[in-house]
This record gives C-alpha cells, structure tokens and sequence, in this order.
C-alpha cells in the first residue's frame, strides 16, 4: 500500500439485488464508521437500487455508485442509462470496462475510454478496469495486454481525483483463484510505472484497486502489498460482514 494514497473498498454487486437487499446495504451503512478511518467506501448495486441506496447515505460513511453507462448524455439508445442520469439518482462514480462487459458486450479500449469520459463530464469519478484473460495469461502476455488496455482506455487528463484504475485478472473473478502477493505486486507496480510515465505527478497518485477474488481471508495479504490502494470485490460485497471485513483488512 502506497502509504500517502487513501485506500478504497468499492463493492461491484453486478446482476444481483432486489428491493430486499437493502438490509445488507443498511447494515453496511450501520458498522461503515468502525472502518472509515482505514478506507473510503463505495458499493455499487445495479442500476434499479441507485436512488433507494443513496437515499440513505446523508452523513454516512458509505458513498453509491453505478456499474457501467452509456457514453452519450442521452438520446435514441433504447435500453442504456446515461451517466448523468446514474448522478441524478445519486451515484458519485461509475465502473467502465470491467472484463465482464468487455467480453459479453464486445466493449473496446476506445469505448471503455468514451464511457470514462462522460463519468466525468457528468461530474463523478471514473472506475477503469483492466486485466488479463487466462488464455493471455498462459501465453506470457499479461504485461502487453494491460499496457494496450491503460494506453487506450485511460482518457488524457486522467487525474488522481477523478479516475481510478481496477486490475482484475480475468482468470482469478469468481473462480476462487489469486496471483500470489509477489505477482500481484509485481503486476500494481508495472501499473504504477506506466501511470507515472503518462500522467506525472497524478500517476504517483491514483489508487490502482486489486480485483479478483478478494475475500475476508485473504484481504489483509493483498492490501498489504505495495501499491495496493484498496479493492475491487465483487460476490463478496454482498454480504456486510464480508465486505466490511475485507476493509478492515487494509494496513
């Protein structure tokens, strides 16, 4: 853990929760002060919770956000939700390009970027994701890919305050796997170079989130690791306990 970088817990609940998740979120919201010293804290249900959720956050210590957006402010796309309209319902950042719409919807580096601008241009902060499929992995190219994928999703002008990078190595997501700390290190840090080599002074700053399988029982191992700014966690957040657990296992 970069020691001058405010680590982040977000929770990615994907295509899960209905009206009756709210007591996972209340709970959540309850015990949320016990960690906020450690690590800020973002959960982000999908679309059709965004408003009941972030209802309840005034004066808390846990902030909603959304999973993905459409690039366009509005318009003739049946179907999709703008960014300012996740804002208008109460979201404070958005997730682009996770592996799971970068495969099951063919999103490009180019859209992924489109979709971190218009987070911005609607005022919040953009959660980019990144990572390595196992058949990349096998092939010794997990370094070439996520140099393509940050060169080309990540928009000029990404800042410390308004962009955040997610490597999550696509074999690990729900499979129960991890790299181990030395590679997981040895990845962040490969980031960390490249993110300075571009944006200066802001890319010593951004926090680089580690998603993939982070559990209670290996949180604390993982946010050890040196630029390690938090976590990306998904089945995990959503149940409280486990995803407060998982905050409190940063240094």
């Amino acid at each position: 853990m970069t020691d001058a970088i405010r680590p982040l817990i977000a929770g990615n609940w994907k295509m899960n929760g209905l009206k009756a998740s709210a007591a996972e979120f209340d709970a959540m919201l309850t015990s949320a002060a016990e960690v906020a010293a450690k690590a800020d804290l973002l959960v982000c249900p999908p679309a059709t919770l965004i408003a009941a959720f972030a209802a309840k956050t005034a004066g808390k210590k846990i902030a909603v956000g959304a999973q993905d957006c459409h690039p366009k402010a509005s318009g003739a796309h049946t179907g999709d939700v703008a960014a300012e309209m996740l804002v208008d319902a109460g979201a404070s950042a958005i997730i682009v390009g996770h592996s799971e719409r970068r495969a099951d919807h063919g999103e490009s580096d180019d859209l992924v970027r489109q979709k971190a601008e218009a987070a911005w241009r609607a005022g919040v902060i953009a959660i980019v994701c990144v990572g390595e499929t196992q058949g990349q992995r096998d092939a010794g190219q997990t370094l070439d890919i996520l140099r393509g994928q940050l060169s080309l999703s990540l928009p000029d002008g990404s800042k410390a305050d308004n962009l955040v990078v997610a490597y999550e190595p696509v074999w690990a997501i729900g499979t129960g796997l991890t790299p181990t700390a030395k590679d997981v290190e040895q990845i962040h840090g490969f980031i960390r170079e490249l993110l300075i080599s571009r944006f200066r002074d802001e890319g010593a700053k951004m926090r680089i989130l580690y998603g993939g399988s982070v559990k209670p029982s290996n949180a604390a191992e993982l946010m050890a690791v040196k630029n390690v700014n938090g976590a990306l966690v998904g089945g995990a957040s959503l149940k409280a306990a486990d995803f407060l657990a998982i905050a409190k296992g940063c240094p």
